[in-house]
């Protein structure tokens, strides 16, 4: 059986590495910097690595997906940042929301900081 997953905020490739020694095949792996993402085609050529800031990603083409996987930027939510959370511009999360309800994986996983469970961002 063919796990597919597609990775956002891919950064270096370490968690969708992770999920390809898990047995994923990423269907796309999106990042916006672009040394990140010749980092990641030159590790993994055969990935369908796509620059790109994921708030201009157009999820129409990816129907099939079991998960969908990221590390959306933190310094919105890290206690060491200047905790904006939806005032700053970094904040992906509610971009990352969306495209999950229109994929509609059968499974998510979204990594991030401990302060963006804080109260202050209920």
């Amino acid at each position: 059986m063919s796990f597919f997953s597609l990775e956002l905020c891919a950064g270096g490739g370490g968690q969708a590495l992770g999920l390809e020694g898990a047995g994923f095949h990423h269907v796309g792996v999106v990042e916006y910097e672009p040394q990140y993402c010749t980092t990641l085609r030159l590790n993994r050529p055969h990935w369908n690595v796509l620059q790109q800031d994921i708030r201009d990603f157009q999820p129409n083409a990816f129907g099939d997906v079991d998960l969908i996987a990221g590390g959306v930027p933190c310094p919105p939510f890290s206690i060491a940042g200047k905790q904006l959370g939806g005032d700053d511009e970094w904040d992906m999360f509610p971009t990352a929301l969306n495209i999950i309800s229109k994929i509609r994986p059968r499974a998510v996983m979204l990594e991030n900081v401990q302060g963006l469970a804080s109260a202050k961002f209920h």
